[in-house]
């Protein structure tokens, strides 16, 4: 009798979703700025250390929203990473404004900083930084960079909601910080995410893009009689019920990544030996660095090793995964980006690594049996190293 198949992710449930939306649909108050809303919002500023939260519909909105509060148009140019999610190239290229691609540092996924100021140019208007795997960028350099360059930057932090850079919140380091509760992350609405406001400057007209480009929020808050157009925007205020979701999931975030981090923690340890014997590189995060557990991953001695592994995993009915394909490659990137120099270890580190299944509730069983398929698999011949 086959075992059931372990999914590479599942989103957790967390314990009071259902009352909240009862409460929600009860109430007839279903539209966002709702008092969940209020909650939800609450918990996220004491998570992220963020005094300034706005939630939207979608990591993607709240990206798209940081372009629009930077000002960008067209022919200016934002330098990010090539390897991510096409969502942070998209919302610079919907300005107008051209995507410029940067390599990536091999052992972190991250963006290599040391390549950063040969992309600038006298069109450069920011930087877009990931923070892979919920594992945080050389903030030190970024910064510098910033000051002396005079460059605002963005920090997509999708994966690593509570992750720390020398005891400092993820999120709250450049102008603005986006994250993402789609339902593949630790915490989740569902779909959702939102926007950090760390330049106070920036928080009113950020209220005004996200209500359509109105000044409802303060009409909300009884600042105005009335509220009417002020600005170019659109519709990017998450739902009631989506609030009430991610206030359930947030009250459990200790719960939630003290799960997650026994998965990781496992791997981590008992890949040990394995991963050394065969020549694979198991994921790794510096001490100054306080991680998410979002992923874990092996990276292969090379692409074939991958696409072996991988199906290696599906014979046992676990699903593992790659990502991500390269911008600098990808149809859109060719159309609308700008790539100073190839993107060789992004495309090298795609092409070789492999994601475990991650997630809360995780069974210890499960986590056996994973750790057993993958130990059980040996690299083919003349390919080690």
């Amino acid at each position: 009798m086959s075992l059931p198949v372990i999914p590479f992710s599942r989103p957790f449930r967390s314990a009071n979703e259902s009352r909240n939306l009862d409460a929600v649909l009860a109430s007839g108050h279903v539209h966002g700025d709702g008092p969940f809303t209020e909650s939800a919002t609450e918990r996220l500023q004491g998570i992220s250390g963020a005094q300034n939260v706005l939630l939207t519909s979608s990591c993607t909105h709240a990206l798209e929203m940081t372009s629009l509060l930077l000002g960008l148009t067209v022919g200016d140019e934002v330098i990010l990473p090539s390897f991510t999610f096409p969502s942070a190239a998209t919302a610079i290229a919907l300005t107008g404004a051209v995507p410029v691609f940067v390599d990536i540092d091999a052992a972190s996924g991250n963006i290599d900083p040391s390549l950063i100021e040969a992309a600038i140019t006298s069109r450069t208007k920011a930087l877009s930084i990931v923070h892979y795997g919920g594992v945080a960028v050389d903030m030190d350099e970024i910064i510098r960079i910033s000051d002396e360059h005079g460059l605002p930057f963005v920090e997509d932090n999708a994966h690593a909601l509570g992750a720390m850079w020398k005891g400092l919140h993820l999120g709250t380091l450049g102008s603005l910080g986006t994250q993402s509760f789609h339902d593949t992350k630790n915490v989740h609405s569902g779909e959702g995410g939102a926007l950090l406001i760390n330049d106070e400057a920036l928080l009113e007209r950020a209220e005004i893009i996200r209500e359509k480009g109105t000044d409802r929020s303060r009409f909300l808050r009884g600042q105005v009689d009335k509220y009417t157009w002020n600005d170019i925007g659109s519709s990017y205020l998450m739902s009631e019920l989506n609030a009430a979701v991610l206030d359930s999931q947030l009250s459990e975030f200790d719960t939630i990544q003290g799960l997650r981090h026994a998965v990781w923690n496992r791997y981590s340890s008992e890949l040990l030996e394995w991963s050394e014997d065969v020549g694979v590189r198991r994921m790794f995060v510096d001490s100054d660095r306080k991680h998410t557990a979002h992923v874990f991953y092996l990276v292969m001695p090379d692409h074939d090793q991958q696409t072996a592994l991988l199906a290696h995993l599906r014979k046992h009915g676990i699903v593992g995964t790659f990502h991500y394909i390269p911008l600098d490659s990808s149809p859109a990137g060719l159309r609308l980006g700008r790539t100073p120099y190839a993107c060789a270890s992004s495309l090298d580190f795609s092409r070789r690594l492999v994601r475990l299944p991650l997630w809360a509730g995780l069974s210890e069983s499960d986590v056996t049996r994973v750790i057993e398929a993958v130990k059980s698999f040996r690299p083919l011949a003349g390919t080690k190293g």
